[in-house]
């Protein structure tokens, strides 16, 4: 559960110090677990990927953008040759366009939350201007790129004191896009990393602070309240081909919590998209498929225990559940370009699933579970239809500590997916092959 508004905080105001150390290993190599290449992207510690459900790449499919420590950089899919977009130190980059070949990040103007959003032409490095925010955070924009999608809260609380946030080895510079959480239970005695984090969202989520989802339209600048609430709305994303289609989140520990919802631009058709059957169900970390007809999204039945991905198709409503064993389940999942495929980035024993041996990085085959011999049940076509996903492990991150996420997304001509990892120490961007490498 990605907590939106800490993690800009934490962009825009980390402070600066010596990076850590350059990894020291090999550019390149082939993973002796699964068989797969693997190419470090990065030539600078404490470069990121963009979170799971951002865009990042161009619609050409030919480049795709990173933050690294002095800005924005471009990255060209063939060559995995990294060249400066836009310098500054106290930039955040946000997520690429889906119609132009345009780079949106925005920068801090004043201590009050006030920012501006620009955008980066991709080829050439120009700026412009797009709009000035007095506060909130921009989270998504529409697919013709005509709105942003932004949200705000009355006031942003951090969910843990900032003594407890994570630090590099060297304890002198937050990592970014990191959190630590720390809470003692009942007893007194310290609570694991997720426990603690379950609190910390509770406490944020009974803040009952007030908020609004707003749009900013890129021509004109005017600010449109889309929908507001004290519920703590958070995960907001456009959908990839729908410019008036909103998908947003009720966050807080997810099973308490309604989380995934959709909206229209316009404020209307408020649409819950999973209601709870069972004391303890949860569902979350949602994401638009490619061709934004499904919603996707992590399903639990009850928590910790039996693990699925689902997903809605928004024009029926027909419902489909593909299942994972405990070691598959993933912090993120995402979905190739062409749909035939997922991914999935594991998890490490003290996360939501416990599994014992979760820290790979997966790539799933889904596949259905038909009717028996052709005989269907009266109104099976109004009920969920079952699945699963067969598992192949694509990376060995048993080095990996995973307080920074990896977030998986597939290169556009579906050959890679890009991660990032600290299995080498510090911060980096990695891709590793669809296919696996040749026999030596």
């Amino acid at each position: 559960m990605k907590a939106a508004l800490l993690i800009a905080a934490l962009l825009f105001s980390a402070p600066v110090a010596a990076a850590p150390a350059a990894a020291t290993g090999p550019r390149e190599w082939v993973d002796a677990l699964t068989g797969h290449r693997i190419v470090r992207i990065s030539d600078v510690p404490g470069t990121a990927s963009l979170y799971f459900h951002q865009n990042s790449y161009t619609p050409q499919g030919d480049k795709m953008v990173v933050s690294v420590p002095s800005g924005i950089a471009t990255v060209d899919l063939q060559s995995w040759r990294v060249t400066p977009l836009v310098k500054g130190e106290r930039l955040q980059l946000l997520f690429t366009g889906r119609k132009t070949r345009t780079a949106y990040y925005a920068t801090r103007t004043g201590d009050g939350g006030a920012s501006t959003i620009w955008a980066a032409d991709i080829d050439t490095g120009k700026t412009r201007r797009i709009a000035d925010l007095k506060s909130g955070t921009i989270g998504s924009i529409n697919a013709d790129e005509s709105l942003l999608l932004a949200q705000w809260a009355e006031r942003d609380p951090p969910l843990q004191p900032a003594a407890a946030q994570v630090r590099d080895r060297d304890q002198t510079r937050m990592t970014f896009g990191q959190a630590e959480y720390a809470a003692t239970g009942a007893d007194g005695k310290p609570l694991t990393f997720a426990e603690a984090k379950e609190v910390r969202l509770n406490e944020r989520l009974e803040a009952k602070i007030p908020m609004e989802i707003f749009t900013i339209d890129v021509k004109t600048g005017q600010r449109r309240v889309v929908t507001a609430s004290t519920d703590w709305l958070n995960h907001i994303q456009f959908s990839p081909t729908d410019p008036n289609l909103i998908m947003y989140c009720h966050e807080g520990p997810w099973h308490k919590v309604d989380r995934i919802w959709t909206i229209r631009t316009d404020g209307s058709q408020k649409t819950k998209i999973h209601t709870r059957t069972m004391n303890m169900e949860i569902a979350g970390h949602e994401f638009f498929s490619p061709d934004g007809k499904t919603i996707w999204y992590d399903l639990q039945t009850p928590r910790g225990e039996k693990f699925w991905l689902a997903g809605y198709e928004l024009s029926s409503g027909k419902r489909k559940w593909y299942h994972l064993e405990r070691n598959e389940w993933s912090v993120h999942f995402n979905q190739s370009p062409d749909l035939k495929l997922f991914s999935g980035d594991g998890g490490d024993s003290e996360m939501v699933a416990h599994a014992p041996d979760g820290k790979y990085l997966y790539l799933f085959h889904p596949r259905d579970i038909p009717d028996v011999a052709g005989i269907h049940a009266p109104g099976s076509e109004s009920l969920i239809s079952p699945g699963l996903l067969e598992p192949e492990k694509l990376v060995d991150m048993r080095k990996h500590d995973y307080r920074l996420e990896p977030n998986m997304t597939f290169t556009p001509d579906r050959k890679w997916v890009v991660f990032r990892s600290n299995m080498e120490g510090a911060n980096h961007v990695y891709a590793v092959e669809l296919a696996k490498a040749a026999a030596q």
